[in-house]
């Protein structure tokens, strides 16, 4: 009997570490059976809005917007980005202040997305901000013209703000792991609990083969994210899934009761632990 085909929408963001993630299940690298993968590209607040809103059926998340979307999606134990030591910079025009913590009170500071990990860290940096969101890829735009005061970059601003003559205030993996000695988890990818149990296991397969082929079979300027950044997917050359689902519920942990944001409790589902070994 041959299996009916199916087309799986998965979305994710431009970065350079969903690209590394992807690029083999994007381009027929791997053997995905009847499924058949449709990419879409978007900024992370985008995709964590579509996921609230249940379009997509894989889709790349922000772990903060995850405690919103537990009941109907299920996290992946493959393709977390974690930060070692590194995270979302703030930067601003000034130069940094002998304590950017304090300074940054009562200032107002461009943020990719109210939903992004991002926004949380910082909201436990400094509770007293005033917040405008801003499309990622906008924010160094919007500091250098004077329209905020700082601005939380993610992505390639990360590396390129001193381009646009703006002087790195904090990095907010940097903070986090001095505070609490562990790294960051920002963000992973989650399947919709409604395709059922069969099919989310099998997508848990792609996804792990796609990061495992990359990892095996590297190409020059390829793992960037891990040698210049020290940001990496789980699953990838730096780490395992394993180790990042424990430290995405010890960052749940951590944040709980310090933000003053929306909280919820999220436990670890019995499908992402049985993914470990898709």
């Amino acid at each position: 009997m041959v299996a009916q085909s199916r087309t799986i929408h998965l979305a994710h963001s431009p970065d350079a570490d969903d690209a590394f993630m992807f690029w083999p299940l994007s381009t027929g690298k791997i053997d995905t059976g009847p499924r058949h993968y449709v990419h879409e590209l978007a900024d992370i607040e985008s995709l964590n809005q579509r996921a609230l809103r249940g379009e997509l059926e894989v889709t790349a998340v922000s772990l903060h917007a995850y405690a919103h979307l537990a009941e109907r999606y299920a996290l992946l134990a493959h393709g977390a980005s974690i930060g070692d030591g590194y995270g979302p910079r703030l930067v601003a025009r000034d130069r940094p202040p002998a304590d950017p913590q304090a300074a940054l009170a009562g200032r107002r500071v461009a943020v990719p997305g109210e939903l992004t990990t991002a926004f949380l860290v910082l909201r436990l940096f400094q509770p007293a901000i005033e917040h405008v969101v801003v499309p990622f890829d906008a924010i160094e735009d919007y500091v250098a013209a004077g329209k905020a005061d700082a601005g939380l970059l993610i992505h390639e601003g990360q590396l390129t703000h001193a381009d646009r003559g703006l002087a790195l205030w904090a990095d907010m993996g940097e903070w986090w792991q001095r505070l609490t000695g562990l790294p960051l988890a920002l963000g992973g990818n989650v399947v919709r609990r409604d395709l059922g149990a069969e099919l989310m296991q099998d997508i848990a397969r792609d996804l792990k083969a796609s990061i495992r082929r990359r990892r095996d079979r590297p190409v020059r300027g390829d793992v960037r994210e891990c040698i210049h950044r020290g940001l990496w997917p789980s699953g990838a050359p730096c780490g395992d899934g394993a180790a990042a689902t424990r430290r995405g519920g010890r960052f749940a942990a951590a944040t709980r009761g310090r933000s003053g944001l929306r909280e919820r409790r999220v436990a670890s589902s019995s499908f992402m632990q049985r993914s470990l070994g898709a």
